[in-house]
């Protein structure tokens, strides 16, 4: 038997047929496993033409979780069902500090990665947690 991919080993926790969540540890691989989780949720969905898009987006989250914080790193998929068309994508970390969209110069290595997620995403925002907080993002579901 071939070894499990680790956000299987970390444990989906899939509450209703329109919700999937992940939490992945604040390790370099961490990256990796979110892509790899949400492309496979939204394929089982039928939702692959928004896989390339919500995977990259995630993967900006998920990085900036790991530059600033220490612990647990949370990815949600919400499909909603009723008449908004629209995918919500929730990246959790225990850092309180909201993040900060910055026009990053030509030569910096990092820092546009929240104006990649403005651009690309129908809406964005943060929220705060009990511990931590949350920043979101919404894609039109095509129909």
């Amino acid at each position: 038997m071939g070894e499990a991919p680790a956000w299987e080993v970390i444990g989906v926790i899939d509450t209703e047929d329109d919700c999937a969540d992940w939490t992945f540890p604040a390790e370099p691989g961490a990256v990796r496993s979110a892509r790899q989780a949400v492309r496979g949720r939204l394929r089982d969905w039928g939702l692959d033409s928004l896989a390339d898009l919500a995977a990259l987006l995630v993967s900006e989250l998920v990085t900036n979780a790991l530059r600033h914080a220490t612990g647990p790193i949370g990815v949600r998929l919400v499909r909603r069902s009723g008449l908004d068309g629209v995918l919500l994508v929730e990246v959790s970390d225990p850092l309180p500090d909201p993040p900060r969209e910055r026009a990053a110069r030509p030569e910096d290595e990092s820092g546009r990665g929240l104006h990649l997620v403005a651009s690309a995403s129908r809406r964005w925002g943060t929220r705060p947690g009990v511990t931590g907080k949350t920043v979101w993002f919404e894609l039109a579901v095509p129909e």
